[in-house]
């Protein structure tokens, strides 16, 4: 099946379903400067003195806070990332009723931002991050 066809299997299959999830990743983000994790360009497979697997560990913000949240922020934060036609298209089939839920491994809120409402984030978001004294 070529490309051309599987747009329109897809939008034929979006055009008869009344309840779709949507479950995503990286992908989703990509195109709007997020690098992923794991491809062989992605975070997981840059070259640091410290695995970026542990340096996001629990154990070593405990012990490191100072080098966690510099890696944090320099890697893991994107203020600057903006929605793309792939979050928007989403937030527009919620609004129209045929998505019932956003179920995403992202943790950069784009699909917020884009509109949409019901999403669930299963690694949490950088947009919320709490005190763990207080």
């Amino acid at each position: 099946m070529g490309e051309r066809e599987a747009k329109e299997l897809l939008q034929e299959i979006i055009d008869k379903s009344k309840a779709i999830v949507f479950f995503g990743g990286a992908g989703v983000s990509v195109p709007s400067g997020i690098p992923d994790f794991r491809s062989s360009s992605g975070l997981y497979h840059e070259k640091h003195p410290i695995s970026p697997e542990e340096i996001l560990s629990r154990s070593y913000f405990d012990l490191h806070p100072e080098e966690f949240f510099r890696f944090y922020k320099a890697k893991m934060v994107y203020p600057d990332a903006k929605p793309n036609p792939a979050h928007y298209t989403l937030a527009r089939l919620e609004k129209e009723g045929k998505l019932k839920a956003v179920i995403t491994q992202n943790i950069d809120g784009l699909h917020q931002q884009a509109g949409s409402k019901k999403v669930l984030e299963l690694h949490g978001s950088v947009n919320r991050n709490h005190c763990l004294r207080c």
